[in-house]
């Protein structure tokens, strides 16, 4: 008799974001219909709501499926979690992309579930850091990932926005605390959102003033600061 593999009752508020295009083309791959992917949720792993319109529905990107839906729906499909989840974006989204249930997340960086489930919802991490430290190594986390899913991407980005309007030298260490990097290369990354954003304002000035379109790419280049600054981190990093 074969095992019947029991899905995790949810514990989360909302779906991690899901690859629809990419949940129908692994099951077109394995030349299975809707109607197959949806008894085998049913009979293997203890989904008896999932029915074809509803597996058809996911890859329509009508429904998203639960955590617990989407980890069986990859069993089925024969791949990971993270193959039918888009960029993620929360502690939570890195810890289903990696097919971890969160009980096992909790218990190797060393907390209650209950307070690992908080900080999950919330978005707030509570970890020293040797906690943070693996949970990092845990989830395969960039430094650009630990920052957002550790709830300080709100402060990178504030440091950020001052470092390119005012003078950017002095932000080289709150940033650095923030995020250690390289010094060189950190320095260079925020000399450069320096000199992009005073170029977006000297546009802005030739061109009238300071309105229309050349002022809105100056608060657009201030809204996706955080964005700028991996990307010329990234850079400089290549080119030590």
């Amino acid at each position: 008799m074969s095992a019947v593999h029991r899905a995790t009752p949810p514990n989360d508020p909302s779906p991690p974001p899901f690859n629809a295009h990419a949940a129908r083309r692994l099951r077109a791959a394995l030349g299975m219909g809707p109607d197959q992917v949806a008894h085998t949720l049913r009979a293997s792993y203890g989904l008896p709501h999932v029915t074809p319109h509803l597996v058809v529905a996911w890859e329509r990107g009508t429904a998203a499926p639960s955590g617990p839906e989407l980890t069986a729906l990859a069993g089925v499909l024969w791949c990971s979690p993270g193959e039918l989840i888009g960029r993620p974006g929360t502690l939570r989204e890195h810890r289903i992309a990696r097919g971890l249930a969160a009980e096992d997340v909790a218990r190797t960086v060393g907390h209650e579930l209950h307070a690992y489930l908080r900080m999950e919802e919330t978005g707030q991490w509570r970890g020293s850091d040797r906690q943070t430290a693996v949970l990092a190594e845990l989830l395969a986390l960039t430094l650009a990932d630990l920052i957002t899913v550790t709830g300080r991407e709100d402060r990178l980005a504030e440091l950020l926005r001052s470092a390119a309007t005012t003078r950017w030298q002095g932000y080289v260490r709150p940033v650095g605390r923030l995020a250690p990097l390289d010094r060189r290369v950190l320095e260079r990354a925020l000399q450069r959102l320096h000199q992009d954003y005073q170029g977006h304002m000297a546009a802005t000035l030739s061109w009238g003033g300071g309105s229309g379109d050349a002022g809105d790419e100056g608060r657009q280049f201030l809204e996706r600061v955080v964005d700028h600054f991996w990307a010329a981190v990234e850079e400089y990093s290549g080119s030590r």
